[in-house]
C-alpha cells in the first residue's frame, strides 16, 4: 500500500484485521453487523488485486524478472475471496472435526502452518523477483570464506552477481560486508580480491567488517551511507534472504531494491537455510514489540 498515505494505509490495516478477528470470534451476527465486517475486507481484497496487476505489468514491460510468477498478493486476494464469501454465506469457516478437542488441534495446525507459510512465500514470490534499479550503492552480503581463504559457494554466487550489476552500470559504488573467515582470510577480503580480479576499481570498493548478521551490516552500511548521501541501494543475497534485508532496510528509511544471486546450483544445505531464515523473519518482524 506504498501509493497510499501512510496513515490511511495503517488504517486499512487496522480496520480490515478488527473485521477478520471479530469474525473469528463471533462467527453468528446480524446481517448488518456483517456488511460492516465485509467492507474492509473487500478494501483489503480489492488493493492485493490491484498490486498484482501492477505486478503483472512491471513483468511484461521488463521493469522486473522473477522465476515465480505468482506474487503473494494473489494467494493472500484469493482467502480474503473465501473469507467474503463465508460472510455473505452468514457461516463461520467449518472445521470438520467432533469435539473441542479435535477442533482445537486443527486450529493449532492451521496456525502453525500460517505461520510458516508466511516467511516462505515472502521468500519464494518476494525473494525469487529481481526488482534490479540504478541505485548509489551495491550492498553484498557475506556467506562464508574457508581456511583456505577460498568462498563459499554462496558468497561466490553473491559476488558474481553484483560484479554483473556494477558492470552492467546499476551503481558506481560497492559495499561488501561479513565478519572473520574459518581461517587468516576474512570475508570482506575475499571479496575485495575477487572484485578486482573482475576489473573492479579499487576506490570503487567499500568495506565493512564488521558484518557479523544482518542487523549489523544494515547498521553499519546505514552509518556510512548517513557520511556519503547515498540514499539508493541495491542489496545483493539469496533469495531466501531478501526479504529480511528489505524489511530492516525500510525500517532504517533507506530505499532498497533486491537482486537474488544467480545460483550456480542450489546450496547442499539449503533446506536448513530456509528453515532457519523463516525463524529469523518472525524475530526481525516482531522486533519492534520488544523495543
Amino acid at each position: 500500500m506504498r501509493a497510499l498515505p501512510g496513515w490511511l494505509g495503517a488504517a486499512i490495516l487496522l480496520t480490515g484485521s478488527s473485521a477478520l478477528l471479530t469474525m473469528a470470534i463471533l462467527p453468528r451476527m446480524s446481517r448488518k453487523a456483517r456488511l460492516l465486517i465485509a467492507v474492509p475486507v473487500a478494501t483489503m481484497l480489492t488493493i492485493c488485486l490491484c498490486n498484482a496487476a501492477v505486478f503483472y505489468s512491471l513483468v511484461l514491460s521488463g521493469e522486473i524478472h522473477t522465476a515465480l510468477i505468482v506474487p503473494l498478493s494473489l494467494p493472500i486476494a484469493a482467502m480474503l475471496a473465501w473469507i467474503l464469501r463465508c460472510i455473505h454465506a452468514a457461516r463461520s469457516v467449518p472445521l470438520r472435526s467432533s469435539g473441542r478437542a479435535a477442533r482445537w488441534v486443527v486450529t493449532a495446525v492451521l496456525a502453525g502452518a500460517i505461520l510458516l507459510s508466511i516467511p516462505l512465500a515472502q521468500m519464494f514470490c518476494f525473494g525469487k523477483t529481481d526488482y534490479r534499479r540504478n541505485a548509489d550503492v551495491i550492498v553484498v552480503f557475506g556467506a562464508g570464506v574457508y581456511a583456505d581463504g577460498s568462498m563459499s559457494l554462496a558468497l561466490a554466487d553473491r559476488m558474481r552477481t553484483a560484479i554483473r550489476l556494477h558492470k552492467q552500470g546499476y551503481a558506481e559504488a560497492m559495499v561488501f560486508s561479513g565478519g572473520p573467515g574459518q581461517g587468516s582470510v576474512h570475508e570482506t577480503e575475499a571479496m575485495r580480491r575477487m572484485a578486482i580480479e573482475h576489473g573492479i576499481e579499487p576506490e570503487a570498493i567499500f568495506l565493512d567488517r564488521n558484518g557479523l548478521n544482518t542487523r549489523a551490516t544494515v547498521a553499519n552500511t546505514c552509518a556510512m551511507f548517513d557520511r556519503t548521501r547515498w540514499r539508493r541501494v541495491l542489496a545483493v543475497s539469496h533469495f531466501y534472504h531478501l526479504p529480511r534485508i528489505k524489511m530492516a532496510y525500510q525500517r532504517a528509511g533507506l530505499e532498497v531494491f533486491t537482486v537474488p544471486a544467480k545460483e550456480t546450483r542450489p546450496l547442499n544445505a539449503m533446506g536448513y537455510f530456509i528453515a532457519r531464515e523463516a525463524a529469523a523473519w518472525w524475530a526481525y518482524y516482531l522486533r519492534p514489540l520488544a523495543a
